[in-house]
């Protein structure tokens, strides 16, 4: 059903409009500013931490991306990560799909693990997560606030192979 590739820069524009829903739902980071493709070039155009994309007839519906865990060269095989999915899209199996392309492709770039942080009360990413390998480490309480709020999140990870 879904296509899954490498993401590049031709791709901010979806990725960018996927990710300010994100933002303005407010379900899934602690992000309130809205993002404009300028600020996912750099991103997108990693050599290091990879991208990728789910699309359907031609459309991006979900996209996961890697980023830096921390600059100390004993990290250097473990990143963060990101997954975000369009409205119409969450449910139907994009989201896995794009982090299925992610774990693979993480791992060709020599990434042993993937990490991130989950708002506790979103169910639906920690569902997807759990189905497909990654783990609840912990709780990080009161983590940041957002919109004034103090909001508790869920560490992932998953070994990659």
């Amino acid at each position: 059903m879904y296509q899954t590739r490498r993401a590049h820069l031709g791709d901010a524009e979806s990725i960018c409009a996927i990710y300010n829903q994100g933002i303005v739902d407010r379900i899934a980071t602690f992000e309130t500013r809205l993002r404009s493709t300028a600020d996912l070039s750099a991103p997108l155009a990693s050599p290091t931490h990879p991208w990728v994309v789910a699309s359907h007839a031609e459309s991006v519906v979900a996209f996961a991306g890697t980023s830096l865990y921390r600059a100390r060269e004993c990290y250097a095989g473990i990143a963060e990560f990101s997954v975000y999915v369009e409205r119409a899209w969450r449910g139907r199996g994009a989201g896995a799909a794009v982090m299925h392309a992610l774990c693979a492709t993480a791992a060709t770039h020599g990434f042993w693990k993937l990490v991130s942080r989950v708002f506790v009360e979103n169910a639906a990413s920690r569902a997807l997560l759990a189905t497909i390998g990654f783990r609840e480490v912990g709780i990080y309480q009161r983590h940041a606030q957002l919109d004034g709020v103090w909001r508790d999140v869920v560490i992932v990870e998953k070994l990659l192979s």
